[in-house]
Formats: structure tokens, C-alpha cells, sequence
């Protein structure tokens, strides 16, 4: 099984720059000819890339330090020295890339293709031939090579999701996903079956598709590190529409509903104002006054509360189709 990665920390240096040298041109028949050192190269930087076919951190936790290529010195006959190669490391599209010493945001790749400078190599230093003058025609002096940026990263993947699944455990999240999309994900009966997030795609009609993000579930107290929650609740910042997921069996769905989304809130207030629909899940398992409770619930001004069933297919089209049109008064 694939182990998903969704933080690393690495330590990155550019290349130094090559030195400068200090020569003259030794010629026959010209014993004392003009200075003819040449630059040092610059060296390498390092840059980030964000690419789609990668979804995990994962190798960056196995390899931690990467070091560009240093810059050649400069040589006599004016011939400067070669640049060093460039570092690019490849992240996922959704990858955040912070200076961990100062926590500030340096890069955040959200398209595929898109690379950013991380690192600068040392600029080369000037061999002697830079300097000569009118009045100084044999300088003796020439410069070293400046050193290149090294910086401690914290790289950190926020998954990109146009509809994020939130619930408690054991909600029916990975079961929805499995129906509604050809995602696969591992699905049991007993609570954090879930223990990475699932990306699925999910086919409305003919050119109409939308990615749906199976979170794992959050508990009370989730936006203060319980049960893995800050981890799991920053995929959730990027999706654009939010489709809670209560059991039809739950004692209070209002009040459920309610710590779903004081979670949300206390995390980030940012998602206050995402379109939301609730699905009241496992109908198949309700008996009939759990039933007739969770088709009349109500939870809010404008929320949309569909009673479903991923077992049965009960109102899962309905649902689907809310999350199209969701999509699309948000886009």
C-alpha cells in the first residue's frame, strides 16, 4: 500500500560560486604579457517544481539534504569557469514550501509545471583580467566565488480537492467515495479506517467532472492536534465545497453537524464561507422512526440535507448532482 506523506522538512544548499584567478599571458617572445584571468562560474540554485503524476513526500523523508552544484574557478587564457548544475526537486501540485526559520511562505505550487527559485547560487568571482586599468596593467588580485543560500524547508502538501467529504469516523466517507468514483480506498467497520486522504473523480456526464477528497475523520477537539486533526484538516482548505457526512443512526444530527463545523471554524475561519451540504448517511441500517428523523431534519438556512445510502444507492445521485451545482455557483 502507498504510505502518504504530507509534511517533510530538508535542508537545501546552492552551489558556491567558483573563484577568480590571477594570471598573465605567457607568450614567446613576450615574457611579460597582460593579465589574463578568467571568472569563476556561478554555482547551481536550487528550484521546486511542482508536478501532478506525484501525490506523496514520501521520498523526502528518506533523503533529507540536497546541494547544488558548485561553480568551476576561473583558468588562465581569460577561460572562465563553468557554471554549476541546477537542483530541482519535484513536489506535488498543492505542495507549500516554508523557510523554517522564519516560517514564511516561500512557494505554493498549485500548477503542474510551476517552478520556483528556493536557493541562489554564489555569483563567480572576477579573475584579474577584470581589473586591469590605464594605471594598473598587471593587477595581482582576483575574487573568490560568493557563497550560495542554504535554508532549512518545511514542505507541506495541502491535497487539491473541488469537494471535501467531512465526518466523524466511521461515517460512510470511504464507502461514498468508492460508489461515486473509481476511487479504492480501505474501508472497514470500526473507527480511522482512514488514515490518509483519498482523491476519487467523479464523472457527472460527458465532459462534466469534478475530484472529491475523502478526509479522515475528524473528533472533537480535532483543530487542536486530537486524533491526527491538524494534519487532516488542511486538505479540506483548498476544496471549494464541503459535503458533511452524519449517520442517520446519530442520537442529535444537528448537534453533530455543529461540532463538524465548530471544528472547522476554530481551524480556520476561511471556511465559514465554503458552500456546504449535509448527507445523512447508512439509511440502509436506519429503522423507521431513525428514518422519518433524519429526512425532516433541519439544519440551517440554505443547506441542503439529503438522506443517503451508499449501499443501497438511495439518493446518491441527487447528491451528486448538488455537489455539480455547487461547483459551479462557487467557480
Amino acid at each position: 500500500m502507498m504510505q502518504f506523506i504530507d509534511e517533510a522538512r530538508i535542508t537545501v544548499k546552492a552551489g558556491d560560486g567558483g573563484n577568480g584567478v590571477v594570471s598573465f599571458r605567457r607568450e614567446k617572445f613576450i615574457p611579460k604579457g597582460g593579465p589574463d584571468g578568467g571568472n569563476g562560474g556561478n554555482g547551481g540554485s536550487v528550484f521546486v517544481r511542482a508536478d501532478r503524476q506525484l501525490n506523496t513526500l514520501l521520498d523526502y523523508r528518506y533523503r533529507r539534504n540536497y546541494k547544488a552544484q558548485r561553480g568551476e574557478n576561473g583558468r588562465g587564457k581569460n577561460q572562465f569557469g563553468k557554471f554549476g548544475e541546477d537542483v530541482v526537486l519535484d513536489v506535488p501540485c498543492g505542495t507549500i514550501v516554508r523557510n523554517a526559520a522564519l516560517n514564511e511562505i516561500l512557494a505554493d505550487l498549485t500548477k503542474h509545471g510551476e517552478r520556483v527559485l528556493i536557493a541562489r547560487g554564489g555569483k563567480g568571482g572576477k579573475g584579474n583580467a577584470e581589473f586591469a586599468t590605464s594605471t594598473n596593467q598587471a593587477p595581482r588580485i582576483a575574487e573568490e566565488g560568493t557563497k550560495g543560500e542554504e535554508r532549512e524547508l518545511i514542505l507541506e502538501l495541502k491535497l487539491l480537492a473541488d469537494v471535501g467529504l467531512v465526518g466523524f469516523p466511521n461515517a460512510g466517507k470511504s464507502t461514498l467515495i468508492s460508489v461515486i468514483s473509481a476511487a479504492r480506498p480501505k474501508i472497514a467497520e470500526y473507527p480511522f479506517t482512514t488514515l490518509i486522504p483519498n482523491l476519487g473523480i467523479v464523472r457527472v456526464a460527458e465532459g462534466k467532472t469534478f475530484t472529491v477528497a475523502d478526509i479522515p475523520g475528524l473528533i472533537e477537539g480535532a483543530h487542536l492536534g486530537k486524533g491526527l486533526g491538524i494534519q487532516f484538516l488542511r486538505h479540506i482548505e483548498r476544496t471549494r465545497v464541503l459535503v458533511f457526512l452524519i449517520e442517520a443512526t446519530s442520537q442529535d444530527i444537528r448537534e453533530d453537524y455543529g461540532i463538524l463545523l465548530k471544528e472547522l471554524h476554530e481551524y480556520s475561519e476561511s471556511l465559514d464561507d465554503k458552500p456546504r451540504i449535509v448527507a445523512i448517511s447508512k439509511m440502509d441500517i436506519a429503522d423507521k422512526e431513525i428514518s422519518k428523523r433524519a429526512k425532516s431534519v433541519k439544519i440551517g438556512r440554505g443547506i441542503r440535507v439529503v438522506p443517503i445510502s451508499a449501499v443501497t444507492n438511495l439518493g446518491i445521485e441527487a447528491l451528486v448532482e448538488l455537489m455539480w451545482k455547487a461547483l459551479r455557483r462557487a467557480s
